[in-house]
């Protein structure tokens, strides 16, 4: 018979609502003074429908929903930072279903690596070899927080898959553009497309993730159908959503935040609850979900993940390399 000893990160989550920490149509306006330009790429195709391949999916026994309290679907979908799709929590699943299509939909790999390839996004999957589900926290920079049952596969299989060569440090992710159909585009004030990356060392790490559902169902258009990054011990704005491009480089890239506040959100995106951000504490967190009295709780260095990830940043200042 097998015990398994949960992780001491496994902890039981309640949910409650979400913080009131920041009017994000003024800073809508605070980016604005940054003037920051409009820069494009060419879009992958796309239609109507999230990728379907591979569900359903098989939970993770390493990262189960009896470890962790998902939030509920619909607080999951309803409650996004989406630019693309405007700045409100509720724009995305306005915006995001209204001419925006998701299927087909390729992703190219490029850079320094061996095997270069555009994928249609289900046959991806197969070939990484269909999909699991695991539970994880999600920690906004804006100091709230929810725990999401991801499905899809991990980012270390991608990169196998991509063979890079010895040269390749980072991973460059493009999103797509298509101010068509996504209306925060049609403001240049994000300078689109949304750009995010990783060292090489971060992507392969157990936790990284590629997801293309939720609760064990295809990503919904708000939520980065169908192919979003998820890195559960940093902060949710370099979960880059909707991705079209992975690039292999020898150098760090400009994150899209990054590059528009640098000193307010850095390339590593760290959840740590001794660095505040320049506006406010990090040091607690609001769940969302569970209404005006569930209080808030304390943030867990790397969002809980100390164990699995403290290695990668050894010394390393994590108060100057935020």
């Amino acid at each position: 018979m097998l015990i398994r000893t949960p992780k001491d990160w496994e902890l039981s989550e309640s949910s409650a609502t979400a913080e009131a920490v920041y009017r994000l149509r003024n800073r809508r306006e605070f980016l604005k003074t940054l003037g920051a330009g409009l820069a494009g790429v060419a879009l992958a195709p796309h239609g109507l429908l999230a990728a379907t391949a591979g569900f359903p999916s098989k939970e993770n026994p390493l990262f189960p929903a009896s470890a962790l309290k998902p939030t509920a679907y619909e607080f999951i979908t309803s409650y996004n930072n989406f630019y693309e799709f405007g700045t409100g929590k509720d724009d995305p699943a306005k915006y995001a279903n209204r001419g925006w299509k998701t299927e087909p939909w390729t992703v190219e790999l490029a850079g320094l690596i061996r095997a270069p390839a555009t994928f249609d996004v289900n046959a991806l999957v197969a070939k990484i070899g269909g999909l699991e589900q695991r539970v994880y926290r999600h920690r906004c920079v804006e100091a709230w927080s929810m725990v999401v049952p991801w499905d899809g596969f991990p980012l270390a299989k991608l990169v196998a898959l991509a063979d890079p060569k010895p040269e390749a440090k980072f991973l460059k992710f493009t999103s797509f553009l298509d101010p068509k159909n996504a209306v925060g585009q049609q403001d240049s004030y994000l300078g689109w497309p949304y750009v995010e990356g990783l060292r090489l060392d971060e992507a392969v790490n157990e936790l990284a993730f590629i997801a293309t559902g939720i609760y064990g169902k295809p990503l919904p258009n708000q939520n980065g159908a169908p192919l979003r990054l998820v890195t559960p011990w940093k902060y949710g704005f370099k979960g880059i959503k909707s991705i079209v491009k992975i690039e292999f480089t020898d150098r760090a890239p400009l994150n899209t935040w990054q590059r528009l506040a640098p000193n307010e959100y850095g390339f590593y995106a760290n959840v740590n609850p001794q660095v505040d951000h320049p506006r406010w504490s990090q040091a607690s967190e609001r769940v969302i979900g569970g209404g005006i009295f569930a209080g808030r709780q304390t943030t867990l260095m790397f969002n809980g993940y100390e164990k699995q990830v403290a290695g990668l940043y050894k010394g390393l200042d994590l108060t100057q390399n935020y």
